[in-house]
């Protein structure tokens, strides 16, 4: 049997011996240097917004939907209005801390439509989302609101919407939302 273990020591004493050595190589090797992506502005949406209805507590929290309903969007290369009918259907857990899950339609001033889905998060102290919660105006740099919208069109000249990440940094307003949509290059 001591045979037999001779050449699997072997085989371990290489294995560690070569594992040592690309560890050592790794630390000689400067460290890469990545940029983070660059944002390009895509544009602002201020979307009116009427009264939530409460649906009230479910298994994942406070259900409740906000309805859109109208606004409007402009940005270097698209502008036009947004089309009452979304809504926003959220689940508000017991910290304050919404989930969104926003659904609606844009029109731009060339008549074509855009299905957006935006999916996203809200958050803040506690004092803060209380006031959020019952409409009231906070300071938009004391919550953490954040989106992931896709868009849908059949539009050619607007497929640049459909073939990038986006993401969203957004306000609450009393009556409005208003979202700034940025396009990661």
């Amino acid at each position: 049997m001591r045979r037999a273990a001779a050449p699997i020591l072997a085989v371990a004493v290489c294995a560690i011996a070569s594992m040592t050595a690309v560890a050592g190589q790794a630390r000689s090797t400067p460290p890469v240097r990545v940029q983070p992506p660059a944002l390009e502005f895509a544009f602002e949406l201020r979307a009116d917004v009427g009264a939530p209805m409460e649906i009230g507590q479910v298994a994942q929290g406070r259900r409740r939907i906000v309805p859109i309903l109208g606004g409007t969007f402009e940005g270097p290369s698209i502008k036009g209005r947004v089309m009452p009918g979304g809504a926003d259907w959220q689940i508000i857990r017991p910290d304050g801390f919404t989930e969104l899950d926003t659904r609606y339609t844009i029109e731009t001033d060339k008549k074509q439509i855009v299905y957006v889905q935006n999916a996203g998060m809200r958050h803040a102290p506690p004092a803060i989302m209380d006031k959020l919660l019952k409409g009231e105006l906070v300071d938009p740099s004391l919550v953490y609101f954040r989106t992931v919208p896709t868009f849908e069109t059949s539009a050619p000249d607007l497929q640049w919407l459909t073939r990038a990440v986006f993401i969203g940094t957004g306000e609450r307003l009393p009556t409005q939302v208003l979202i700034r949509f940025w396009r990661v290059p």
